[in-house]
């Protein structure tokens, strides 16, 4: 871009060190610059090429030969420096962030001076204006308590009054100031700016929330308002963001990026839709989870049929299908054919990729496959339409296809037995014979759309309970499904089908990882509902998918608001928790430290923790600890050192007594009890007359403390179980829990058959270590310490879900892809090495 100089991290760091402020605050705002690259870099490389795609399928989608001509030329604008795009957002931001102390930009007054001089301003440059602004007043409302936390803490470093959203440097206007200055500098006319503005929130607006918490959590650890509340914090906001953000998961090589490995945080029927040409492209050599969440390795060179760089189409996937269907077929040949170790080591490589593609009725009990057991894995795939010389196939069109499948499209609900794809599959051929012929024949197209969809199917309900209502809704959705697949030729490449969409909300409705309190009863009535229109509605129409679909969303929508309310109170009794904790230790600290400098009597200082220090922790939870009765509170504390430092015989401070039962009558104590510690703490020697040391220790002993839900020495209990030092691996999980932002979700592994739950980690203290979990209504079902957590992320029993494993149908057809790859090329490698 002529006129535009290159920009780089080290500039926009160089520019926010100089900005005027003192060294520390310097500091803190390079740090804070830090941790907006490593959250910002990866989504706004993302969103370069996904920018670069919207202006390719607007030039397609022109009206005329001009405008397409002034879309290429952006273009081609776009691709000489669509690298430089982080890095010019990026200095802009630091230019934000550098000018934080000074007032915001006039814009109020910009306008009305405009409308002074009657200057004529054309529509689209109100256009831009009203998308940034709608933009950052959508993404403001949804972080709406972080970023108030955020201005008191970037108000502090100013020294001014609290930042507003419109003001704070690293908030959504900032970002959309950043961003209308870097397609200004790019040089984009006003069209390709809209178009811009609109992949950035779709992509870079999603981590915002990240963003925020990030910031808030960096500056509270470095003693900037520590422990500030407004009110419970509130998580990232659950409402659909669309699905070119996890559909964009390349950079411009080719090369998965760690987007997709982003936490997921959205509540059920809430997470972004992957890309499924991408995932049908994804590259061959990099070892992925499937959908067990195990490493699969990667595939020969030859598995590599149909994909390459450019984006995938159905003419790869069906190359990629009959690449594995010979596979098979020559791994069954020779597993007939040989007796030898080779033949052998073939077979159990094709009972290998065929249990992997959820055909494992092709393995023997002892993990080989027979010699039939090849040919089992075949049929399990499904074969193309054969044909020979003396009865030579005639496949039928897609729309006689179509017919037939109507006819076996029965409202009815369904019987006991339970029918699969291949069974539909066998249903239609032989009505396609009886109605034309038995040289009739389904053509090659419909016949690899059905092997695909079976398995497709096939993983899906390997992680779908069996005996739930979801599988039944599964299978009456089977044959409405497969008519919308051969109608539509990219139903298995097309972003966000509505048809995989309704699959989704019933598959995920059943799903092995959702425990009993997660079941929602009205949301299996409205999926019953909606599978009932499609079955008895659909005849080729897709905005009956469409229509039942929003039917369901709009209800898991209002599920997740209900599930965010519920959350919501039980962050805030978590965060009352972490100010009693943080304020008992602050108690226990100013007590500890008084007992080593001036060494009062042992039994002064047993008094001192265990009654004193419930009144301290009280004085700091009502008025905090720069408050004026913190310090009567503090100075009181010396003065019992003082009193009960002298030697014993000498006369009482009467009057000092009094303050301290008052103080302790304040946390509960009883009048005699309140009464007999004060005379020890306001005596010599703390020596008391009245009652002695053992019956006034049993008293404390038996007695709860301030805040205390469990048993008296349950602390106690704790700290003389102390875990054994983290390992190294222990030790890097636990950095990993302490930096995810809130509202990520964990599986964990509840017994020795793998099975796994998920729960949500709505909140956790870096002061108290405790992390509280619920479940996906928002319900509270555990809290572990964050220590407790890393160890079992260590043993395998815990990990978190990212952004590319959170829709079930998303991680089914990744998994039907790499099946696929693994039967063309380790099946194929099986055979020549036989």
């Amino acid at each position: 871009m002529s006129g535009t100089a290159p920009r780089s991290s080290s500039q926009a760091m160089a520019l926010v060190a100089a900005t005027l402020a003192p060294a520390r605050v310097r500091q803190l705002l390079e740090c804070t610059f830090q941790v907006a690259d490593e959250v910002l870099r990866t989504p706004l490389q993302l969103t370069a090429i996904d920018f670069e795609r919207a202006l390719f399928k607007r030039a397609e989608m022109a009206h005329n030969s001009q405008a397409q001509s002034d879309v290429y030329a952006q273009l081609r604008l776009l691709r000489e420096h669509a690298e430089q795009l982080p890095d010019i957002f990026l200095h802009a931001l630091a230019g934000e962030l550098a000018a934080f102390k000074e007032p915001p930009r006039p814009s109020a007054e910009a306008h009305a001076a405009t409308f002074k001089s009657m200057t004529l301003v054309e529509d689209t440059d109100i256009d831009r204006d009203i998308v940034l602004h709608e933009m950052a007043r959508r993404e403001s409302f949804r972080v709406t308590s972080p970023l108030l936390l955020l201005g008191q803490r970037f108000a502090v470093l100013a020294a001014q009054p609290a930042f507003d959203p419109e003001r704070l440097p690293l908030g959504p206007y900032a970002l959309c100031r950043a961003l209308r200055d870097c397609s200004e500098q790019m040089q984009l006319n006003l069209d390709a700016q809209l178009v811009l503005y609109q992949v950035f929130d779709r992509v870079v607006m999603t981590r915002h929330a990240e963003l925020v918490d990030r910031l808030n959590i960096l500056l509270e650890r470095e003693g900037v308002l520590p422990g500030l509340v407004y009110r419970p914090h509130l998580p990232r906001s659950s409402a659909p963001r669309g699905a070119g953000a996890a559909g964009s998961h390349a950079d411009a090589g080719g090369a998965p990026a760690r987007a997709g490995q982003t936490p997921l945080t959205s509540w059920q029927g809430q997470a972004p839709s992957a890309s499924w040409a991408n995932i049908s492209n994804e590259p061959h050599g990099v070892v992925q989870p499937n959908i067990d969440g195990h490493g699969t390795a990667p595939a020969a060179p030859q598995a590599a049929a149909g994909s390459g760089a450019n984006p995938a189409s159905m003419e790869s996937l069906r190359t990629l299908l009959d690449a594995a269907r010979n596979a098979l077929t020559m791994a069954a040949s020779g597993a007939g054919d040989s007796a030898g170790a080779g033949a052998m080591s073939a077979a159990a490589a094709v009972g290998a990729v065929a249990g992997a593609a959820g055909m494992m009725g092709a393995m023997g009990a002892d993990g080989s496959v027979p010699q039939h057991g090849a040919q089992q894995a075949q049929s399990g795939i499904g074969h193309a339409p054969a044909a020979s010389a003396s009865n030579p196939a005639m496949p039928v069109s897609s729309q006689v296809a179509m017919n037939v499948l109507g006819k076996l499209q029965t409202p009815a609900a369904p019987s006991g037995s339970r029918h699969g794809i291949a069974d539909i599959r066998d249903a239609l051929l032989s009505q396609v014979k009886a109605e034309h012929g038995p040289s009739a024949t389904l053509s090659v197209q419909d016949a690899d759309t059905m092997d695909l969809l079976g398995m497709l199917y096939s993983q899906l309900q390997r992680e779908v309970r069996s005996e739930g209502p979801a599988a039944d809704l599964l299978q009456r959705l089977q044959v409405p499904l497969a008519r919308a697949a051969i109608s539509d030729q990219e139903f298995f490449l097309r972003d966000q089908h509505p048809a995989r969409e309704l699959l989704n909300a019933v598959a995920e409705s059943g799903a092995v990882w959702l425990s009993d309190e997660d079941s929602d009863p009205l949301l299996l009535l409205k999926l019953k509902d909606a599978v009932n229109k499609v079955v008895t509605d659909y005849q080729g129409d897709e905005a009956v998918f469409v229509e039942a679909n929003d039917h369901i969303q709009g209800h898991l929508r209002a599920a997740a608001r209900r599930a965010e309310m519920a959350e919501r109170r039980q962050i805030e009794a978590a965060r009352g928790k972490e100010r009693l904790e943080a304020a008992k230790q602050l108690a226990n600290h100013t007590i500890d430290e008084l007992c080593r400098s001036t060494e009062p009597p042992k039994f002064v200082q047993t008094l001192l923790r265990k009654a004193w220090a419930d009144v301290l922790t009280l004085t700091l939870l009502r008025q905090g600890e720069g408050s004026s009765e913190w310090q009567q509170r503090e100075q009181a504390t010396r003065r019992i050192s003082e009193i009960t430092g002298m030697a014993p015989g000498g006369a009482a401070d009467a009057a000092f007594g009094e303050e301290v039962e008052h103080a302790l009558l304040q946390v509960g104590y009883h009048q005699d009890e309140a009464a007999a510690i004060s005379r020890r703490l306001s005596t010599p020697g703390g020596e008391d007359t009245l009652v002695s040391r053992t019956e006034l220790a049993a008293r404390l002993k038996a007695r709860s403390r301030l805040g205390q839900a469990g048993e008296p020495d349950e602390e106690e209990d704790r700290r003389k179980h102390a875990q054994p030092a983290r390992s190294e691996e222990e030790d890097a999980y636990y950095r990993q829990l302490r930096s995810l932002p809130f509202g990520t979700w964990f599986e964990f592994t509840v017994n020795q058959q793998g099975d796994n739950h998920r729960q949500r980690l709505s909140w956790y203290s870096l002061i108290t270590d405790n992390a509280l979990f619920v479940n996906q209504r928002g319900q509270k079902v555990s809290e572990h310490s964050l220590d407790a957590l890393s160890r079992l992320m260590a043993k395998g029993q815990l990990r978190v879900v990212t952004e590319d494993r959170g829709r079930l149908v998303d991680r089914a057809w990744q998994a039907t892809v790499r099946a696929l790859r693994s039967i063309a090329g380790h099946t194929a490698a099986a055979g020549e090495s036989a």
